[in-house]
């Protein structure tokens, strides 16, 4: 079994909107794939399935998609979940 720890999750822009707050302790797996962390925090805020595709999570020190990356955590990590940037497009 995997040991739990406790992370903030911070809130900006919609995704504050939609939850009504700005950030919040939640307990989680100290191993998780983001996928399964956006899952977790969804399911807390059901709303927030609406942006699911236009958001990433901002981890200490790198910006994670939400998808199969594992996600090694400690208790009092931040976890930000941010606008994605647009994709690049390049002309030729």
């Amino acid at each position: 079994m995997v040991p739990r720890c406790q992370v903030e999750v911070l809130y900006f822009a919609k995704s504050a909107e939609i939850t009504g707050i700005r950030s919040e302790t939640i307990s989680v797996p100290q191993e998780i794939k983001a996928l399964q962390l956006w899952n977790e925090i969804e399911m807390r805020h059901s709303g927030l399935a609406d942006v699911r595709n236009q958001v990433i999570f901002a981890v200490p020190q790198e910006c994670v998609e939400l998808g199969d990356q594992l996600l090694l955590l400690q208790s009092g990590d931040e976890i930000a979940i941010i606008r994605a940037p647009p994709p690049t497009i390049s002309g030729g």
